[in-house]
């Protein structure tokens, strides 16, 4: 009988040393084959330095990105963080609220200021990602309806589209066509009093010489190989997305919109694109 007391002590605590020890060891496991560094700790690729005299040609264009286009997927999902992956929009965030790293601009009052000329605060920023609402509800007890207070946070899912800011530059010194960004703007959905979606308008813009140097060290999803993940900063520098052209530097300094509608904007959004590249095809002669 002792002998058995004694094998049952010992499989009880070879249990309870296994639970502990997995326990131990679940806190500091690999979550895969190995440390993945490479993203973590990229430098930034710096810009050629243009000359203003080297620039023979130049046009600004204003261009959206709808992430509702397969192509554009990488740049939305998760809408959730998870352990190796975050949205675009998770980053922004985190860049903005957490590191500091990145500054907000504001829009301005009627939402069509792109000049950065205005830096958003703390304060700001948190009024922007987090509103407080007011529903009425129904106290069970009296039968009358009372003010509930909620707070809703601005979710990644919520960012549906963003708008592209850039500098078309010929440089005839390196006879090159430079594409810059010069900023970005997440956008958000404008609702009616039906609840039915009125169109997009940007939340702020930031500069994105600035946002090169976190977008540089975030994984986007890559459909082929999950060993050769691309950065946000991939997708943008290699043009790895899919987009629309909404305005181009004019003398009347409007968009597509103010003078097309519907399909016919997004036409002649698509003849600008095309003009654009037969410009640098045509200055070659074979």
């Amino acid at each position: 009988m002792r002998t058995c007391k004694n094998i049952l002590t010992v499989a009880a605590f070879a249990v309870t040393g296994l639970c502990s020890t997995s326990g131990v060891v679940a806190q500091t496991v690999l979550d895969g084959a190995y440390i993945k560094e490479h993203t973590k700790t990229k430098r930034v690729v710096p810009y050629t330095h243009i000359r203003e005299a080297d620039v023979m040609w130049a046009r600004r264009v204003w261009r959206t990105v709808d992430l509702r286009e397969k192509m554009n997927h990488p740049l939305y999902f998760p809408t959730e963080a998870i352990n190796d992956r975050k949205s675009l929009f998770d980053v922004i965030r985190q860049g903005l609220l957490v590191d500091g790293s990145i500054t907000a601009y504001d829009p301005g009052p009627l939402l069509d200021d792109d000049e950065f000329k205005k830096p958003l605060l703390a304060t700001d920023l948190k009024d922007l990602f987090t509103r407080m609402d007011t529903q009425y509800t129904e106290n069970l007890e009296t039968g009358e309806l009372e003010p509930v207070v909620q707070e809703i946070n601005l979710e990644s899912a919520d960012i549906k589209m963003y708008r592209l800011k850039e500098d078309w530059i010929f440089d005839k010194q390196r006879s090159t066509m430079d594409i810059r960004i010069l900023g970005i703007a997440p956008m958000r959905e404008i609702k009616g009093d039906d609840g039915e979606v009125r169109g997009y308008a940007p939340i702020f813009w930031l500069y994105y010489p600035e946002c090169r140097y976190v977008f540089a060290n975030w994984d986007a999803f890559n459909r082929e190989n999950d060993a050769e993940r691309r950065s946000f900063e991939d997708i943008f520098w290699k043009r790895q997305f899919s987009s629309y052209i909404t305005k181009w530097s004019n003398v009347y300094d409007r968009g597509l919109n103010e003078y097309k509608t519907g399909l016919d904007a997004l036409l002649e959004g698509e003849e600008i694109k095309q003009s654009l590249f037969e410009f640098e095809h045509d200055l070659w002669n074979f």
